[in-house]
């Protein structure tokens, strides 16, 4: 009698530790293949990246926060940068406010609406692009700018366009 109950805890052992076995290698062989899908996701993010890194950079490539040349030229005449940029966009923002026509863009709006400067980028220490609209017409306008003796500054219309209206 003994001997079968130790025969049948054996094969209760047994069982036990080949269930146990079977458990084990199914857990490793998931997370074995989690981490094969996590390394192969994480090299196609790291690509990812990589070309948004290089998009950035072919983007930004006009543009005066990343122009040594620009920003050394203003901070030789004696301005910071960090309070000059926004200056110069708060100018141009504020002929938005300009009774009448816009001062600077040379098509009048559609009935009932005035045309606004949206964006500005500041291209370099001399040259900004811009682009406006009346919620109807949009275009561009490319203007030049520069800082007088006096400390005014003095915005030059250089180029301009409409979008053609469908």
């Amino acid at each position: 009698m003994k001997q079968r109950i130790f025969m049948y805890l054996f094969v209760f052992a047994a069982l036990l530790v080949l269930f146990q076995y079977v458990s084990a290698k199914r857990i490793f062989e998931d997370i074995d293949k989690k981490l094969v899908t996590s390394q192969t996701q994480l090299i196609k993010y790291k690509d990812s990246v990589a070309v948004l890194r290089n998009d950035i950079m072919e983007l930004s490539h006009f543009n005066l926060d990343r122009n040594e040349d620009a920003i050394s030229y203003f901070e030789d005449a004696g301005y910071e940068i960090d309070e000059l940029i926004p200056f110069i966009k708060d100018e141009l923002y504020k002929l938005n406010e300009a009774k009448g026509e816009h001062p600077i863009i040379p098509y009048a709006a559609s009935e009932g609406r005035k045309m606004l400067l949206n964006t500005v980028k500041m291209l370099n220490h001399k040259w900004i692009i811009a682009d406006f609209s009346d919620g109807e017409y949009w275009g561009e306008i490319f203007l030049t700018y520069e800082i007088t003796d006096k400390k005014e500054l003095k915005f030059n219309l250089v180029e301009y366009f409409l979008y053609p209206f469908d």
